[in-house]
């Protein structure tokens, strides 16, 4: 079976043309778009069916620069683990515990501006992740980009219950 990047005819690297990918999609659903099978046998439907749900997801996937990300370390046979493998670097778990003792401070003072400036650095640091980890995938070092992979996980966790006390002051 084709990989999401031999579907779209793209090379299976971090950095991905956008329109390209855009393009190849919109090229392979052309071909399989249900409407163009109205008087096809129902298998024939379903096949398409299939054909079209497939690109849908492999178009997110790709899309996405964690989802590619994650992607990418898969089908090169390194798995994320990302349920037992919960190990991360010192310096990585030190900021993480920061990070949540200023989450904890700003909400107890009700301080948007604290969680405005705890959001920022929670995207920086994400950013700086990925384009990490897009160098990474990029040279073959594909165990590396998984560790950052998991590391983004924690920073998306973390950065939604940076939101959720957002949401908080509102209410």
């Amino acid at each position: 079976m084709q990989n999401h990047f031999e579907l779209f005819q793209l090379p299976a690297s971090f950095a991905v043309d956008g329109d390209a990918l855009d393009a190849a999609y919109r090229e392979v659903q052309g071909r399989v778009h249900p409407d163009r099978f109205v008087n096809a046998t129902d298998t024939e439907k379903r096949v398409a069916m299939q054909w079209a749900t497939r690109a849908n997801e492999a178009y997110q996937t790709l899309r996405n620069p964690q989802k590619r990300a994650q992607y990418l370390c898969e089908i090169n046979g390194v798995d994320l683990q990302t349920e037992s493998n919960t190990a991360m670097p010192a310096s990585f778990l030190m900021q993480q515990m920061e990070w949540r003792e200023a989450l904890e401070d700003a909400r107890a003072a009700k301080d948007a501006s604290a969680l405005d400036e705890l959001d920022a650095q929670v995207r920086r640091e994400r950013k700086s992740m990925l384009e990490q980890v897009g160098r990474q995938l990029d040279a073959g070092d594909y165990h590396a980009a998984a560790q950052g992979v998991r590391a983004m996980m924690f920073l998306d966790k973390f950065g939604e219950e940076v939101q959720y006390a957002f949401e908080a002051l509102d209410a």
